[in-house]
Formats: structure tokens, sequence, C-alpha cells
């Protein structure tokens, strides 16, 4: 017998990629269970399933920065309570970000992807789940989105929770409307340029300097978890002179768009189902 859990949690997380760098990504997580009926004729109760679950992904994965300790050039060290990975950047240079060990989750894997990322975890849930269980399955999915989106990452240091780590991120669609009508080149123009992008906040931004002749960028600073720190080509990064909330990012954006005579509203989503809408006219 199977007992199925769909969409039982949405998973935000940036992730390092040999081709890509540090990409943006927003999984929906679900589960399969093999297992035998028990006295109340359930292989296991839903709600037990789906709290214990989520509350595993909540705390040891979501908003962090996941990462393949196998890649090539991948480079982990530890100082206090600090963790630094660094690895060679697809555009030049170096990947370096430094931060709280909880900042981080380490998988043992040469690739981050949905499939690999879904086999570790069942092997992290399998103790998770009571019942008579035989087999556990975990899938990973992407949203299905029909028009333009973006992968992006941040850290916002005045959060209260998680969304304070500054390589967090978020696959993210966008929809912008000029005088009402919806743009779909506008939209897939914004897309293309914020592809596998760090928006940063200009008062983050503690210096810029070379490595191995390419411009770089320095994020650091001090939030309620801890030290953060990052380092990447400044071609993989964005600035805004505000924090980089999915509000100031709306914002910015219709903002950037605004043309005399017309209005504009920029839907801008932070992963999946939600979002924040700024209009200017």
């Amino acid at each position: 017998m199977k007992l199925f859990v769909e969409n039982l949690n949405n998973v935000d997380v940036s992730l390092l990629d040999l081709n890509r760098g540090l990409v943006g990504e927003s999984w929906l997580a679900g589960l399969m269970l093999t297992g035998n009926l028990d006295e109340q004729s359930m292989i296991c109760d839903f709600g037990i399933v789906k709290r214990n679950v989520k509350n595993w992904l909540d705390e040891y994965i979501d908003h962090r920065l996941v990462v393949p300790t196998q890649m090539p050039g991948m480079h982990i060290t530890h100082h206090d309570e600090l963790m630094t990975v660094k690895f060679p950047h697809p555009l030049g240079g170096e990947f370096i970000c430094s931060a709280p060990k909880e900042a981080f989750c380490l998988i043992e894997t040469p690739e981050i992807s949905p499939s690999s990322v879904s086999k570790w975890l069942e092997g992290q849930l399998e103790n998770i789940v009571p019942g008579d269980i035989s087999g556990l399955r975990v899938s990973l999915n992407t949203e299905l989105i029909g028009g333009a989106f973006y992968q992006y990452s941040h850290g916002l240091k005045k959060h209260d929770g998680n969304c304070q780590r500054i390589a967090h991120g978020h696959r993210s669609k966008i929809e912008i409307f000029i005088d009402g009508a919806r743009q779909p080149e506008l939209e897939k123009n914004w897309a293309k340029s914020w592809k596998d992008i760090y928006v940063g906040s200009q008062e983050d931004l503690h210096n810029e300097l070379t490595i191995e002749g390419v411009e770089h960028k320095h994020y650091r600073y001090t939030a309620p978890q801890g030290q953060f720190s990052l380092t990447l080509p400044s071609k993989a990064c964005y600035d805004l002179n505000t924090d980089t909330t999915v509000e100031q990012i709306a914002n910015h954006i219709a903002k950037v768009l605004l043309e005399s005579g017309h209005s504009v509203t920029v839907k801008a989503f932070e992963g999946v189902g939600k979002g924040a809408v700024a209009t200017y006219e």
C-alpha cells in the first residue's frame, strides 16, 4: 500500500553549480510512502507525516546554500563558528561564502539536481516518519511557469528568521503590465538579465576587488545568526540602493520601467505563490 503527499512544502534555496555558479531555486517537495496498514487502517497519519517532514525540511535545507561537496574545485573550511565555501566561478575568479554552518546544506555529490537532492533526502527522512514503513520516496519539482522567470539569490540582514542568510534564493516568475496590458517581451528581457543573479544591497557592499583579472564584489554584514560574507564576480551581481526584499525588488523594477504618461505594474514573485506588486502612474 502507498500513501502520497503532493506539494508538501516549498523549499527555497540557493545552490552551487559548476557551469552556472550561484543559482536560486524553488522546489515543490512531495512524498510517497510504502507500508502496511495499522489498527486504524492507515499507513501513517497525514498530519504527523506533514508536520514531521515539513519541520525537518524547514530546519535543515530551506533557506540554505546547498553545496555539492564532491564538485571539482570545491574547498570547504571551518573556523570557530564559521564555515567557508570556495570554488572557481564559471565567470572567472572565485566564489567565496563565509557564514555560520546553519546557512549551508552539504551534500556528498558532484552535482546538485532534484534527483541528487531527493536521494539524499530519502536517507535523511527515513527515520522521521513513524509507522510500519518499508519505502520512502521524495520528489522535488519546479513550478510549471508558462512565461518568463528568473533565478536569484539574496540575503536580508534585517530579517529575524532564516532570510538573513546571505546566499539563499528563489526561482520566480515575473509579470509586467504597461497601461494595464501584459508585456511578455519586457518580462523575458528582465528575466534574461537576471538569470542566476545575486541581488545585493549597496549598504552591504564592503568593497570591490580583482581576483585572477576578474572584477569581484564583496558583501559583508552581521545579522542575528552571526557574521556573513560573500564574494563573487561583479557580472553575477545586481545592486539595489535598498534592502532586497521582494517588495523592494518589485518597486525597483517598476521604477526602472516607468515612462512619462504611462502606468506600470510589476508583479514580482518570491518563489512559488507569493510575492509583491508595485504600481506607478
